[in-house]
């Protein structure tokens, strides 16, 4: 390439190159992270998986050195932000919290501008979050079995809130609805947030939510729980039974939350940020911070998280099928 310029700029061109070439390799390894990492989350501001993803970005970020910067993308029942991250750059620099609405309802319900499984690389398994059945204080009911009653005898009366459509809230409301014949419209939000200003103001008179998103309002008396959709009872609310206490089996209903990146995005940068995470998840401050939310904890790792995603998108399409979810 050096042939028609002459010999003595050639030896300078060369060494200019040469020059060039030592000062852009260690531009070219440098240590990841070397700037903010953009974390994504789908839903609404003030929801669970704000409330969740904040304390793991914040301390995600403290041990990376790095700025986790949280952007909330909310719509198209997690859709919107979700596909957001499926085509970033698969550097690293753009990660997502995920649910289930997020990496299989939403794909099985619509058709979206990603898969679920196949558009991304999972980076671990973060909490577990149950859903609680609440009502509005005014409604005047105090039981479960008093809910299923009223709904029965005024069909076109009662509303429950979600997070929006093929959220975790959805399909537990649904599995309720199919189980106990209860009449009720469903209606979706934008997340738990504006879903759950609705509930205490009456405007929704029922709502399955993430504890998190209502556990305040719980406390205060401005909502009422009747039951939790737990394996057991919540060291937060202690008094509210879980539906199986109550005689209602199969209402172990929960929200898990992940975190994903682009597909492409290198092995090593995966396991980067699960080491992170994982350290994270063992921090006692972050634990107790978590529980004061009504958050457990559910680590898994790269590999363990998608298996774990797979087999339960097979379990949420037999109940999406059975309610006669499944448009496509």
């Amino acid at each position: 390439m050096f042939r028609d310029i002459p010999h003595p700029a050639r030896a300078w061109l060369g060494a200019a190159m040469l020059a060039a070439g030592m000062l852009a390799a260690p531009h070219a390894q440098a240590a990841y992270p070397a700037q903010p990492i953009n974390f994504v989350n789908p839903y609404s501001a003030g929801g669970p998986s704000d409330i969740l993803g904040r304390i793991v970005a914040q301390n995600m970020g403290a041990i990376l050195g790095q700025q986790f910067i949280v952007q909330n993308k909310p719509g198209a029942g997690a859709a919107i932000g979700t596909a957001y991250v499926a085509h970033a750059a698969p550097d690293g620099y753009t990660m997502l919290i995920g649910t289930a609405a997020a990496h299989a309802v939403s794909p099985l319900l619509e058709k979206t501008a990603y898969d679920g499984i196949k558009d991304f690389k999972f980076v671990g398994m973060i909490a577990n979050v149950p859903n609680v059945l609440t009502v509005y204080p005014a409604t005047g009911i105090t039981t479960v079995k008093q809910l299923i009653q009223e709904s029965k005898a005024h069909p076109d009366k009662y509303s429950y809130a979600s997070a929006g459509n093929g959220s975790s809230p959805h399909l537990t409301g649904e599995n309720f609805k199919l189980a106990t014949g209860a009449k009720m419209l469903h209606v979706p939000y934008k997340g738990a947030a504006p879903a759950t200003t609705d509930m205490v103001s009456g405007l929704v008179q029922v709502g399955f939510m993430n504890l998190p998103a209502v556990l305040p309002f719980i406390k205060s008396g401005k909502l009422r729980a009747l039951a939790i959709a737990a394996n057991g009872r919540s060291p937060t609310l202690p008094e509210v039974p879980t539906f199986a206490q109550l005689g209602y089996k199969g209402f172990e209903g929960s929200s898990w939350y992940s975190l994903a990146v682009p597909a492409k995005t290198p092995d090593a940068i995966v396991q980067t940020l699960y080491a992170a995470l994982a350290k994270t998840m063992h921090d006692p401050k972050i634990l107790k911070k978590l529980a004061d939310q009504g958050i457990e904890p559910f680590l898994m790792d790269p590999a363990q998280t998608k298996a774990f995603i797979i087999k339960d998108r097979s379990r949420i399409e037999v109940l999406l099928k059975a309610a006669n979810l499944i448009k496509h």
